[in-house]
């Protein structure tokens, strides 16, 4: 790698339209990961990913004036000082604040590169030159100010982001809260039942961690394995089906932990302490999440676990 002060004129212009092009590709993945959930959005990256291609196209003219037909590869990745980025297409499904927030970011370092080197040449024709792509950069991130008034007014933009809300619970809560409410509600009868029938705390943490860990595997194979998602909506399956498996084993793990502690009592009250803690958490996501009322969605939580915690007591004791 090279540090950008050490680069030629020409040099400076080669990395500044493989860096148009670059941006530009970005924008139009982006636009077409967006496009159909969020086709506002994606219509304003795709005139932002049209503007870079002007860009390049009057940078490249510009070269050819100046240096002729040949234009040298310099990419970002060849000179010290620019962010490394993962590409967009291993980002999908894409959010709409994470590709906002990477297009701001974009632009800014861009603009501040430019001016930052051009504070730090002496030569004339260098300055000038990248004082006038800073002057792009600042003149882009303007459009692209007007770019998201005109196509996300403040109505299109609450639509979108109630839209990535839904997709959120559908993709990611639901399938957590269901093995989190699996994993820390079913395990406790087991878990409860083997602590009373053996009073033996090791042999109760290991039917715990058997039960949690059956559940979860259990579990994400019952999720990947029941929607594809492709008309629901609720994404990959097996993104689905590993989120519900580790929160279910998470859920079961939690109060079976304490059983490494040797003394019987102590360790129980410490798990009994952690599943109030375990079902207060679901009782909160459902009320966050799933639009149920916080009482009711505290007492059935509570209900479903005591009854399964008396189960287990009862089982175990007798």
């Amino acid at each position: 790698m090279r540090n950008f002060s050490e680069l030629s004129e020409r040099e400076i212009l080669a990395l500044a339209i493989a860096n148009e092009e670059e941006d530009g590709r970005i924008y139009a993945d982006i636009a077409d990961g967006l496009r159909e959930n969020y086709p506002a959005s994606a219509a304003m990256f795709g005139d932002m990913a049209a503007e870079e291609n002007e860009h390049r196209r009057a940078l490249i003219e510009m070269y050819r004036q100046k240096f002729g037909e040949h234009i040298p590869l310099i990419r970002r990745q060849d000179v010290r000082g620019f962010v490394t980025r993962k590409p967009v297409w291993q980002l999908r499904p894409l959010g709409l604040d994470s590709v906002r927030d990477l297009a701001t970011s974009m632009e800014l370092e861009t603009r501040q590169f430019y001016l930052r080197a051009a504070a730090r040449t002496t030569d004339a024709s260098i300055r000038k030159l990248l004082g006038d792509l800073a002057e792009a950069e600042i003149a882009h991130e303007r459009n692209a100010d007007q770019l998201l008034e005109e196509h996300l007014p403040r109505d299109v933009r609450e639509m979108e982001d109630a839209a990535a809300r839904r997709m959120f619970v559908l993709r990611v809560v639901q399938p957590g809260l269901a093995g989190l409410m699996d994993g820390s509600v079913s395990t406790l009868a087991p878990l409860f039942a083997a602590a009373f029938a053996t009073g033996n705390t090791w042999e109760t943490f290991l039917v715990g961690m058997a039960a949690s860990i059956g559940a979860g595997i259990s579990m994400g194979f019952a999720e990947a394995l029941s929607d594809d998602g492709s008309l629901t909506g609720r994404g990959g399956p097996w993104l689905r089906g590993f989120i519900c498996g580790l929160m279910t084993t998470l859920g079961g793990v939690g109060h079976t932990l304490p059983y490494l502690i040797p003394h019987f009592w102590t360790a129980t009250a410490l798990a009994i302490g952690v599943v109030v803690v375990e079902l207060a958490a679901i009782a909160w996501i459902r009320w966050k999440y799933m639009d149920t009322p916080p009482l009711s969605a505290a007492a059935q939580v509570m209900l479903g676990g005591a009854l399964v915690f008396a189960a287990g007591v009862l089982i175990g004791s007798g």
